[in-house]
């Protein structure tokens, strides 16, 4: 072979020669990623390995996607398994304090009226893909409706699971919400309650007993297996990774479940998603509807839980301040963070941080609750 066919050869191999336009928009896209991670410092545990991970997918001829590609090994290891979420979900356990939920239950209500968003998209989706020719099945749809839950790991694990194909999608459209409840939720929760409303003070909780702390998992659980089964993957490792940190007789565990596993899970985890922002998948009509859906969703969960607070308020002895509602979503603890920085705005004794977390907690449990209906009734 001749120098100048092998230089032909070698520049045929480049990513001068075969980058196509799709895929420099895509990298663009993870490059617009790890900005707002970086810059913006939204969701950057996330969005900077899934803008990464979308970078590499994307990378021509390497076919790090393919089965025996470095991300497509983790992703059919971690994501296609639906083994990650499941992980997520124990270091999630094991990092909440479930004792704001327990000493009030009927924030409860709250994380349940905040899933309004998940049933309302399914429907959204279902329209969408009558009405505007966007091909989304009722499978397609029910793994969209979940980005209302404001749970990442959740929407992953119910997306893997009915709609492998927009895993991408939905995946950045879920974190991405997430990151911005402090933008999207504030106009929201001052559009739907009055100033005298949002000055409303609540009362301090009463403390929980650590019988208390260890006794709520394991009934969870069991409801769970009793009532709706199909949830209890996601019920069952988050209530595990909560137990072995109030029983207090194994810290190595807790602390193990709080950081190491978690964190190299949300590793592997963000990778394996920025695997499938390859240009194929994610350039679409259907992204398009997707994003839209999903702050749809979002919305429509802050809304309903705001709502059903306005409601309990009206037949309540004891005050509620409706905008705890708003922390129904499971965008834990940002959104319950939110909702103390809106109230101390309107009244500075006003601190109403450890009352959203019980809707906030309760929002986790709900979507997942949420996500294992949808795969009972759809797959």
């Amino acid at each position: 072979m001749g120098i100048t066919s092998a230089l032909g050869e070698l520049l045929r191999t480049t990513g001068f020669y075969c980058l196509t336009f799709k895929q420099l928009i895509m990298i663009l896209v993870g490059l617009f990623l790890i900005w707002l991670a970086i810059k913006k410092e939204f969701e950057p545990l996330l969005l900077l390995p899934i803008g990464f991970g979308g970078i590499l997918a994307n990378v021509p001829v390497a076919n790090m996607t393919a089965a025996d590609g470095f991300l497509g090994i983790i992703y059919h290891a971690g994501i296609g398994s639906g083994l990650f979420p499941l992980i997520i979900f124990i270091g999630v356990g094991a990092m909440t304090d479930f004792g704001p939920l327990i000493a009030n239950p009927r924030m409860a209500l709250l994380g349940g009226a905040a899933q309004l968003g998940i049933f309302g998209t399914l429907w959204g989706a279902l329209l969408l893909s009558q009405y505007a020719g966007l091909g989304f099945s009722m499978k397609d749809a029910a793994s969209i409706a979940i980005i209302g839950g404001a749970d990442g790991p959740t929407a992953i694990f119910v997306a893997s699971a009915l709609s492998p194909r927009l895993l991408g999608a939905i995946a950045v459209a879920a974190y991405s919400y997430m990151a911005l409840v402090p933008i999207i939720q504030p106009p929201i929760m001052r559009w739907l309650t009055s100033e005298e409303e949002r000055r409303i003070e609540m009362h301090q909780l009463r403390e929980v007993s650590k019988t208390e702390k260890i006794v709520f998992p394991v009934s969870v659980l069991l409801l769970c297996i009793m009532f709706i089964p199909q949830a209890t993957p996601l019920i069952g490792a988050m209530m595990f990774g909560n137990l072995i940190k109030e029983s207090c007789v194994t810290e190595r565990l807790a602390k193990c479940a709080q950081n190491e596993l978690i964190n190299i899970v949300t590793i592997f985890l963000g990778l394996a998603v920025g695997s499938k922002l390859s240009a194929e998948e994610f350039l679409s009509l259907q992204t398009i509807g997707i994003i839209i859906l999903g702050l749809l969703a979002f919305s429509l969960g802050t809304a309903g839980g705001i709502v059903l607070a306005k409601i309990m308020n009206r037949f309540s002895a004891v005050p509620i301040n409706p905008l705890i509602g708003a922390a129904g979503v499971s965008a834990v603890p940002m959104a319950a963070r939110v909702v103390n920085k809106v109230g101390l705005e309107y009244n500075s004794s006003n601190y109403l941080l450890m009352h959203a977390m019980g809707p906030n907690v309760s929002g986790v449990i709900g979507s997942a609750v949420a996500a294992g209906v949808l795969l009972a009734l759809v797959k």
